[in-house]
């Protein structure tokens, strides 16, 4: 937390944290061309936010791309915050973001969102795998089972545990690399063809010192309403998957109504 906290303190570094959230997966190049910064100092600023947790490094091709990482703001949110005032700090925030929504640029509104999320859990490899994978688990974090056989070319659903049998969630496992890797399109129940397909995504669990870390991609999202969505879904989501493995407890209730509130 320490670390999160002295990265903060810089205003250059949360000025690349602004417009990481305005704009998510830039470049270097990209990063200090809207700065009007230099390549070096660009580049340690990146890496204590890196250190931090607050930025996450996907490599595509020769590129490496930036995407802010909130998993570190959700744990000081979950200490200090969700216990005190929350619902007045949820209007406030809302209101906010409906402003920023028309204030976006031509670039922002037709680009192809991408969401990254990363955190890390003490457990092992394996543990990580079957609470992705094992049904009566995902039910337990997730208020949804996630039911296949796991194997590439397969279908997934994402079921209801009300009894009810109503499936939210369809996709296709795409690749499945027990127990670091699993990639699997997402898309919703009805079927519609979506012009640039389904979403996607890539769950990497990889040995981190004495832990795991998790690293959550989800790519190729419709719209912006969809990135604001999984935006609140995926850290009470994943939240409730490490507090699952590390206590045996699960965090809040319901994630599944945050997760899909938005899409």
């Amino acid at each position: 937390m320490d670390a999160v906290f002295k990265a903060l303190a810089d205003p250059t570094r949360r000025l690349l944290l602004d417009r990481l959230r305005a704009y998510d997966g830039q470049t270097l190049r990209e990063l200090c061309e809207h700065l009007d910064m230099a390549r070096q100092s660009a580049t340690q600023h990146l890496d204590v936010l890196g250190q931090a947790g607050l930025v996450t490094v996907v490599r595509r091709g020769r590129e490496r791309l930036h995407y802010l990482n909130p998993a570190p703001i959700h744990e000081i949110e979950e200490r200090w915050i969700s216990g005190f005032d929350k619902p007045r700090l949820l209007a406030l925030s809302s209101i906010k973001h409906q402003a920023e929504e028309y204030a976006m640029t031509t670039e922002q509104a037709t680009s192809v969102p991408t969401y990254v999320y990363v955190t890390y859990i003490r457990a092992s490899a394996e543990q990580v795998w079957r609470a992705l994978t094992d049904a009566d688990l995902t039910a337990r974090y997730w208020d949804h089972a996630n039911v296949s056989d796991w194997k590439p070319g397969s279908d997934w659903e994402h079921r209801r545990i009300d009894g009810s049998g109503t499936v939210d969630v369809v996709g296709r496992v795409v690749a499945a690399e027990p127990p670091n890797r699993l990639v699997i399109t997402f898309d919703d129940s009805e079927g519609e063809e979506k012009p640039g397909g389904p979403s996607v995504v890539t769950f990497l669990v990889e040995p981190h010192e004495e832990i795991i870390r998790l690293t959550v991609t989800h790519e190729n999202l419709p719209n912006r309403e969809m990135l604001q969505g999984i935006s609140t879904g995926w850290p009470a989501v994943l939240s409730n998957l490490k507090s699952l493995l590390e206590t045996g407890e699960v965090l809040s209730p319901a994630p599944w109504e945050m997760f899909s509130s938005h899409a």
